[in-house]
């Protein structure tokens, strides 16, 4: 029994280090294939020339991939409100425990949360101004 079970251990050492190397080579591969395939996408798809070249959902496609249009406001909104309902209805949980805990982490959590959130919207907006100055500066 024990040399049965010795075998077993070797054959799976072997076969954990064979997914091991399968692994890494995939790695690799999967590296060289992101380099090169951004590089295509970058220089033949997201040309200049191509703005106006594409409808539908290539349309989409190109702006999305060009950054046009920023989904990062949607986005912070409603982890937002994610975590405001956490936070508040968390609170409650904090009753039992100690009324002035629950009354701080209801309060002060729900502060916490949007100041740290108007930071990130704010970042967010001096970008998008920035931009749409250095546009009408353009022309």
């Amino acid at each position: 029994m024990g040399v049965n079970s010795f075998a077993r251990s070797t054959n799976y050492g072997t076969h954990s280090a064979s997914l091991s190397s399968t692994s890494a080579v995939w790695m690799i591969t999967s590296i060289i294939l992101a380099i090169v395939g951004g590089l295509l996408i970058y220089f033949l798809f997201l040309n200049k020339k191509n703005e106006s070249k594409f409808n539908g959902f290539l349309g989409w496609l190109y702006h999305f991939l060009s950054f046009d249009k920023m989904f990062l406001e949607i986005l912070l909104k409603v982890t937002y409100l994610i975590f405001a309902l956490y936070i508040t209805l968390s609170s409650f949980s904090l009753i039992g425990v100690n009324f002035l805990l629950f009354l701080s982490t209801l309060v002060l959590g729900n502060i916490l949360l949007r100041v740290f959130y108007e930071f990130s919207l704010i970042k967010l907006l001096i970008c998008r101004n920035t931009t749409e100055i250095s546009k009408n500066t353009k022309k």
